[in-house]
């Protein structure tokens, strides 16, 4: 009769609980690795120098990812000489300190300030599951319809938070994934047209008004435009969000001020 132990005092189970330990470790390892593909490695607030330049113990070897639908590849984490130069941004501290916030010292709703900024998506619309641009006008799509009991906000004008005329909702693109409204094309006074995110408006009546707080009604026309009509991409997604989502700080200089 044996006593269990394979070797000296050593079981099975002592076996497997240090086998345990020694995997919860590795896969600890593992996970911080694989989470710093992006943002990586970590920049002084101040000085912009890299804090570490991580190792393969902190640092996930490159990946190539293959994106759906023939758009190619992506390397993540990049190679140290491939990876981003530091960002000039129009603004600048309030007081020299690691935390202090920046202001403005150009257009922020362009500049790509605070609220206003975005991250630089591919240059290709967002795809449904067959490969076609996701979001679409209204116009193109015959399938997708106003429900008849909600109001229908083309050819509604639009105000912004000013209570001045913006234009004129002039079509609506939707999702054909999930048939939500995403955008409203609005033909400013100015003449160009832009997209403004559905999300932020609010549509008053059925033969109402169409009311979008985010910008006053002049700062409609330098929203971004779509570099082909009928298609927006990722990027110029990030663009018309961040610009009209800016506006509810940057819009008006009562909106920098503090609150109390």
């Amino acid at each position: 009769m044996t006593d269990g132990n394979l070797v000296g005092t050593i079981d099975v189970a002592e076996l497997m609980f240090y086998a345990f330990v020694l995997f919860f470790i590795g896969l600890v390892f593992y996970l911080r690795r694989e989470d710093r593909r992006e943002g990586y490695p970590l920049e002084d607030e101040l000085s912009g120098r890299v804090e570490t330049a991580g190792g393969p113990l902190h640092t996930a070897s490159t990946k190539t990812f293959r994106l759906p639908h023939g758009k190619g590849t992506v390397d993540a984490p990049l190679p140290r000489t491939e990876r981003r130069e530091p960002v000039d941004i129009a603004a600048k501290r309030t007081f020299r300190a690691g935390g202090a916030p920046y202001a403005p010292t150009g257009n922020p709703l362009v500049d790509g300030i605070g609220p206003a900024a975005w991250a630089e998506r591919s240059r290709w619309p967002d795809l449904d599951a067959e490969g076609r641009p996701r979001i679409v006008p209204m116009g193109t799509e015959s399938g997708i319809t106003v429900a008849k009991e909600d109001s229908d906000p083309r050819g509604m004008i639009v105000t912004g938070a000013d209570g001045a005329v913006a234009g004129t909702v002039s079509d609506l693109w939707v999702d054909r994934a999930e048939h939500v409204i995403r955008y409203l094309e609005i033909a400013t006074k100015a003449g160009p047209r832009v997209l403004a995110p559905m999300p932020m408006s609010i549509v008053k009546g059925k033969k109402g008004e169409v009311h979008i707080d985010a910008l006053n009604a002049d700062q409609f026309a330098a929203a971004p435009q779509l570099a082909t009509p009928g298609e927006i991409t990722r990027y110029e997604e990030e663009r018309v969000a961040a610009y009209f989502g800016g506006g509810y700080l940057y819009a008006t200089p009562e909106r920098q001020e503090p609150i109390v």
